[in-house]
């Protein structure tokens, strides 16, 4: 029963959280200079009469406040309203991009974690060694480099100078596949890098932590060697924070994806709100934020879950409190 509590307590948190976030975007975007029929009407010669008229559909001659609960209203029930710029239904957009974004992301996800688990793991192994300062040295450069500069870094060297690989896009004109492989390479490396460099610092640090601990001096006085004792003792227990560390890494390239899909011309949502902003096409505009804030919302209570169910010392309590229902009954 803790345990549903703790989750109930967990989403109620998360609802508030996504409504203090639909207040706060719509609240600062409302009060920015232009609004949606400057954006419709841009340097279009309009009378007046049909700019009263724009005005009055929008409900902008509304108090602030009745055009606040209108809109969360609906956002409540899944509409976001109409593109200003394209006339179409803002989270039909956003569904369309957010497709072309998965595309980059969950690739990108499952290289950086599986490369930087291993890699964490090797660095730990060979402490103090000269392995483990080359990848060191080499994860904290990565971690420090900007993504959109290592982007354009890649687009120089294998699409201008070598001419391996395509420089934008998704795909090749005409081919029927949603994407292609060889335009895919060069974002995901880009995105991948980062998210790759923080996870082998992280799981270095983790797994010598978990080598000092006294269950690995008694698995090698069992005569196991220090390969043994990292493969099937340090690693496996080294894994419980990585859970977090992929949670952290899909919520930051899900949002953090703009740079990326705007050097590599990728239509994703990162180049859709980039895109809107410079339209100013402010329904848009807080329709991805508002989505992109409910992502992280939801990787954030995945996340919770499945450290949870990982984590035997966490679901302890939950074994101790019906054990002892179970014998109070037997009394």
């Amino acid at each position: 029963m803790s345990r549903i509590t703790h989750y109930g307590k967990l989403l109620g948190s998360s609802l508030i959280l996504l409504l203090v976030t639909v207040i706060l975007v719509f609240l600062l975007l409302q009060l920015a200079p232009g609004n949606v029929v400057d954006t419709m009407i841009g340097q279009t010669a309009v009378s007046p009469e049909f700019r009263a008229a724009l005005e009055a559909r929008y409900g902008l001659n509304d108090p602030l406040w009745q055009r606040m609960l209108i809109y969360i209203g609906h956002v409540a029930i899944g509409d976001f309203g109409t593109s200003a710029t394209s006339n179409q239904p803002v989270f039909t957009l956003i569904l369309q991009r957010f497709v072309n974004t998965l595309y980059l992301v969950v690739p990108a996800l499952i290289l950086s974690s599986v490369l930087g688990i291993a890699l964490g793991a090797i660095a730990a192994r060979t402490r103090s060694k000269l392995l483990d300062k080359a990848i060191s040295y080499i994860s904290l450069a990565a971690f420090s480099i900007p993504t959109f500069w290592l982007g354009m870094m890649l687009v120089l060297v294998f699409s201008i100078y070598l001419g391996w690989l395509p420089a934008q896009g998704m795909k090749d004109y005409g081919t029927s596949a949603p994407v292609s492989l060889s335009h895919l390479i060069l974002p995901v490396i880009a995105l991948a890098l980062s998210q790759l460099a923080f996870t082998v610092r992280v799981m270095r640090t983790t797994t010598i932590e978990v080598l000092g601990q006294d269950y690995i001096d008694t698995a090698r006085s069992k005569g196991l060697n220090r390969t043994q004792v990292v493969r099937h003792h340090a690693i496996l227990n080294s894994m419980l924070p990585m859970i977090s560390i992929i949670g952290y890494n899909a919520a930051w390239a899900v949002t953090g994806v703009l740079f990326v899909e705007k050097v590599f011309g990728w239509p994703g949502m990162g180049l859709l709100i980039y895109d809107a902003i410079n339209a100013r096409d402010t329904m848009l505009v807080m329709g991805i934020v508002i989505f992109s804030a409910a992502l992280v919302i939801i990787i954030n209570i995945i996340t919770d879950v499945a450290y949870g169910w990982a984590d035997p010392r966490l679901r302890a309590p939950r074994r101790v409190e019906t054990r002892a229902r179970a014998e109070a009954r037997a009394a």
